[in-house]
């Protein structure tokens, strides 16, 4: 009833805060049978979201992008940047915004889950046309940490014949975070190593950080310029690793203006191709206090999920600005309603490298597509941990290779065991204090797993090279359409019932089924084939053909990912499998 019942139940409710925002809680009636997709990534092997309870808000392997379609015809736009909370219980929907000024939502129908992400893509903003280079592997790991180690990888790869797209550069090559550029000891001739690697047909990546250490010789002129975020009350720091340091206010334009201008001058112009930017959420203080930290825009538990999206703006609009139209990919750990505009290039974090972790990736990338963002891509074999040597976490990698294979982007990475010091002076702040380098990883090439190993990742990269008509078509579909590179059963199958929760397989486009193998030891699994009668199977490991609408169980020896063609469509990888 409008007074709400006996229960006095509001549609409704606000709660005043100081300073004007007020608390606010939505609640819809919601049909208990629905199916409900997308809202970013949540680290759970869960596809049907009905019937859980997300937190709003970015955290270091989780992004809030509040777009969720159901399987009823609608999709719904949380257009709120506020710290919340999304329920979606059985009979009602709930958001919750912490602090806000107004309700603001979005809603848009359609017939099918294609018809609904193509609005939404109109609505907030389609990806942009994704570069030929995006489609190859990628290599990277923590850390290459100078020139010459970083060139002789990439020329290992060359006299090996493995097909390497890009390879990066991560955190700490500068001498001080918040420096914004290569540090002269380590890499004393960017350009005639950018140079180097452009002849190899290599583009170049280096990760780029928010972080504004005390010391950094940028330091002093941002902090005058109101160019750095800052704290309610207290000691204005934002983060404690590895030293005191501040964060890049993203959401001022000036300080966006500021930061390029280091970019270009110090990364660009000396070749850099593109830029990964990593502690995009950020993660405040290590323990995400959302309510002591201001932007240029407002409080944070107000506004601070959009941060991902203008960080994201700073390296999109300025390398549009230097003619890189159609060339630019910002690989980034946090993205936001309309990221996918920006270039957004999101990967799920510093994950463990465990089979669990492997298997909550599944249902990701699945999200984040149906979120609106299509780009995607994981730490081929988990960032945290794995000794190459170990048998394994050999396994693992190679079931996460196959896996990131048909992921929007092939991309090897992590923190291998065990760490190695790196040598060198120590850097010097500017009061003398001397500075530990970051430590480097073991090595995580193809060849570092033993030849077993780089035998079964280079047939995946070699099917990887296979697919790129089909991939660059998809990408295509993602710019042009809104349509996600990456899709639940439900997604081509919206009516086969048993398809709506299937949450260890997917599609990769709309005509290959990929089923990774999630289990130590496991040499065969249970895949669910789609469809009905009218639907044809063809399992490309030994050709078998199986109609839709039934389980079957598929041999998948270690260097066999279980993978079925639909209707025959299968962009010539029979006999590769």
């Amino acid at each position: 009833t409008d007074d709400g019942g006996a229960l006095r139940l509001k549609a409704r409710k606000y709660e005043p805060l100081p300073g004007g925002a007020v608390r606010t809680t939505v609640t819809f009636d919601a049909d208990p049978h629905e199916h409900l997709y997308g809202m970013g990534e949540y680290q759970q092997p869960v596809m049907d979201l009905k019937g859980t309870t997300l937190e709003l808000a970015h955290r270091n392997s989780q992004v809030s992008v509040p777009f969720v379609v159901s399987s009823k015809g609608y999709g719904f736009l949380w257009h709120n940047p506020a710290v919340g909370r999304a329920t979606f219980a059985k009979t009602g929907t709930q958001w919750q915004a912490a602090a806000c000024d107004q309700i603001d939502y979005w809603v848009t129908a359609g017939d099918s889950p294609a018809q609904i992400e193509r609005q939404y893509a109109d609505a907030t903003g389609h990806a942009p046309v994704m570069p030929e280079w995006g489609l190859g592997f990628w290599q990277c790991k923590l850390r290459y940490w100078n020139q010459e180690q970083l060139l002789e990888t990439a020329r290992e790869f060359k006299r090996r014949g493995i097909p390497i797209d890009l390879i990066v550069i991560d955190f700490f090559h500068w001498p001080l975070m918040g420096d914004f550029r290569f540090d002269a000891e380590f890499w004393p001739d960017p350009k005639a190593m950018a140079d180097e690697l452009h002849e190899m047909g290599i583009k170049l990546m280096v990760s780029v950080w928010p972080q504004i250490d005390l010391e950094s010789e940028n330091y002093d002129e941002m902090r005058a310029h109101n160019y750095l975020a800052h704290v309610t009350s207290g000691k204005d720091v934002g983060m404690w690793w590895p030293r005191d340091n501040q964060f890049l206010d993203a959401t001022n334009p000036e300080a966006r203006a500021f930061v390029w201008g280091l970019a270009k001058r110090n990364y660009t112009d000396l070749g850099v191709d593109a830029f990964w930017l990593d502690e995009a959420e950020p993660e405040w203080g290590g323990d995400y206090d959302y309510s002591h930290y201001l932007y240029h825009i407002g409080p944070v538990n107000k506004v601070g999920n959009v941060y991902p999206q203008l960080y994201n703006k700073t390296f999109y609009d300025g390398q549009l600005e230097i003619g890189r139209e159609n060339e630019i990919v910002n690989l980034t750990r946090a993205a936001w309603a309309g990221s996918q505009r920006y270039g957004s290039l999101v990967w799920s974090g510093d994950v463990h490298s465990t089979f669990d972790d492997l298997k909550a990736q599944i249902t990701c990338q699945v999200h984040m597509g149906m979120a609106g963002i299509p780009w995607f891509t994981t730490d081929m074999g988990g960032f945290a941990g794995g000794d190459p040597n170990d048998p394994d976490f050999r396994e693992l990698y190679v079931r996460w290779c196959q896996f990131s294979c048909f992921s929007p982007v092939m991309r090897n990475h992590g923190d291998r065991s065990p760490a190695t010091k790196v040598p060198g002076k120590p850097t010097f702040d500017r009061k003398g204090n001397p500075i530990d380098h970051i430590h480097t990883g073991a090595d995580n090439e193809p060849w570092s797993y033993g030849e077993d190993v780089e035998r079964i990742v280079r047939k995946y990269i070699a099917v990887r090279e296979t697919l790129r008509p089909y991939t660059r078509d998809l990408f295509a579909q993602a710019h042009a359409d809104g349509q996600p590179v990456v899709r639940g059963l439900f997604y081509e199958f919206p009516d086969d019932e048993a398809a709506a929760d299937v949450a260890d397989e997917y599609l990769f486009g709309p005509d290959l089924l990929v089923a990774p193998v999630t289990e130590l030891g496991a040499r065969s699994r249970e895949v669910y084939l789609p469809g009905d009668e009218s639907t044809t199977w063809t399992n490309l490991h030994d050709g078998a053909e199986y109609a839709g609408g039934q389980t079957v169980i598929v041999d998948a020896p270690l260097d066999v990912l279980p993978l079925f063609a639909r209707n025959g469509a299968d962009h010539a990888l029979n006999g590769m499998i």
